[in-house]
């Protein structure tokens, strides 16, 4: 196989699990929680390292900001070998009970994006893989996190959220945010809709997403305490111990 156009590398790493934070910089970070870490690809925002789970070759690869660069990213992957996807990322609360620090559980994703558009008609939901979700959850649980699973709205335009009135579209965009806040959607993110309906396209594979709360505009708004957020260890954390489960109960069904 030729090495991926876009990701920089051919199907030799031998993973079937795959771990993807948006930041290249995180990458690193994530791979230090697996046995034998090391670098294996750098090519445009892809940032890859490799690394051991229960003897079994793991993937960390960044996927830069927003839908299109997942989607690319999560297209290659599978050409190589990969099925399991587990996003890492950061997130901004929307529900009151939300907080900074929290760890956000997507088992679905508001598709407020254009990648998916031309993938699946927008009456196609997005949605996480079950196994993958109970395995976070799991995770979640077993470090003792405060943690939420639920809906996330999926968005392109970080600024669009944060500075509507300046935005021509400013009114549609305040309708709608105010339309997931009634239907008790948990935050904002811009990845998760894109990795779920690629997977959707894509037999045999699954996708779930575990995300870090940093802060949020509506408890802000609202008055309330609003504390900040940014070290995405504990997320990282449960995404590495929901891997192992996932190996571990592949191996049960595989009869191995």
């Amino acid at each position: 196989m030729e090495k991926m156009y876009h990701v920089g590398f051919d199907d030799t790493h031998g993973a079937k699990y795959v771990i993807l934070p948006g930041d290249p910089g995180r990458v690193e970070k994530i791979a230090q929680y697996l046995d034998n870490p090391r670098f294996y690809c750098q090519h445009r925002e892809y940032t890859t390292w490799l690394g051991e789970v229960e003897g079994e070759t793991v993937m960390v690869m960044s996927t830069g900001m927003g839908g299109p660069s997942t989607a690319i990213g999560v297209e290659e992957c599978y050409k190589t070998g990969v099925r399991t996807f587990i996003r890492i990322g950061t997130t901004g609360g929307m529900a009151l009970k939300v907080m900074g620090g929290d760890l956000v559980i997507a088992n679905s994703a508001i598709r407020m994006e254009g990648t998916t558009k031309e993938y699946l008609p927008i009456e196609f939901p997005a949605v996480a893989d079950h196994e993958v979700t109970c395995a976070l959850i799991e995770a979640a649980k077993k470090l003792g996190a405060r943690w939420h699973v639920g809906t996330v709205q999926c968005k392109d335009a970080f600024y669009g959220q944060h500075d509507p009135d300046r935005l021509p579209v400013g009114p549609e965009l305040k309708y709608k945010w105010d339309c997931w806040l009634k239907g008790g959607c948990l935050s904002s993110e811009m990845e998760s809709a894109a990795l779920y309906i690629v997977c959707a396209t894509l037999e045999g594979a699954r996708a779930g997403c575990i995300l870090n709360v940093c802060w949020n505009q509506e408890r802000k708004k609202a008055g309330l305490p609003d504390p900040e957020q940014h070290d995405t260890a504990l997320a990282c954390e449960a995404s590495v111990e929901a891997i192992r489960l996932l190996i571990k109960k592949d191996r049960e069904e595989a009869g191995k």
